[in-house]
């Protein structure tokens, strides 16, 4: 996977309708295998299906993918819900893979999953998924788990906690200079935990080709312009 780069600043709220305009013209997603440089927007834990499509739905057009994730639901409620959710992601042209796991990715035909640590290796997800799926992979402080996950077919790499998160208080942090050493793997790179419009722009200097984000997005007081805001920080 490649991206086309462009310059890389974070534009001021001015500048935010020019910045969409120049994310679209990278093109539509092709969501078999390619990922596109902006925001990588992964679900809240919500309980009613109805109200998530509601909340994820008006800011499709402003994400690069979506990872459906809701740690707290059975296992029931997380296929109705993933289920309801890739039609939209389709129509948007927006990859959607899922958290940790990969019997659901397969069962709903989902572009792809995203493993942590404890969900398994990439090559039975790949078997499982076929070769155009998209397989991250969380490698948290370690360059050595970025290199491992290269070598066995990831991708992308996904490196985090940067800055203190409420979603997940006791991650491992990370120093931006990993971002720059995974350079080396050729694989897109995102950045995850914390994240805020306003620090996103040296992590994105460093490479971060993707900024992962839950309640920066969701828990903002306006969750719409908050997903312009980060998809500007990519021109």
């Amino acid at each position: 996977m490649r991206f086309r780069r462009t310059g890389r600043h974070c534009p001021t709220a001015d500048g935010l309708a020019e910045a969409e305009n120049g994310m679209r013209a990278f093109g539509t997603v092709d969501t078999a295998a390619r990922l596109q440089r902006g925001l990588y927007l992964i679900t809240p834990d919500e309980t009613d299906t109805a109200r998530l499509l509601l909340r994820v739905q008006p800011l499709l057009a402003h994400a690069t993918c979506v990872q459906y994730r809701n740690k707290a639901a059975l296992p029931a409620l997380r296929s109705e819900q993933a289920t309801a959710l890739l039609p939209l992601c389709r129509a948007a042209g927006v990859p959607m893979v899922i958290n940790d796991d990969v019997e659901l990715a397969a069962a709903i035909a989902a572009d792809g999953v995203h493993l942590g640590e404890h969900d398994g290796a990439i090559s039975p997800a790949r078997a499982r998924l076929g070769a155009d799926a998209i397989i991250g992979v969380s490698c948290y402080d370690e360059l050595a788990r970025a290199e491992r996950a290269a070598a066995e077919g990831a991708s992308y790499v996904a490196f985090g906690a940067f800055h203190p998160s409420p979603t997940k208080p006791n991650a491992r942090r990370a120093s931006p200079r990993l971002l720059q050493d995974a350079a080396r793997f050729g694989l897109p790179r995102v950045a995850i935990g914390g994240i805020t419009p306003d620090n996103a722009r040296p992590l994105v200097a460093a490479g971060a080709d993707l900024i992962a984000v839950i309640s920066g997005v969701f828990d903002a007081p306006d969750p719409l312009q908050a997903a312009r805001a980060y998809q500007a920080c990519f021109i």
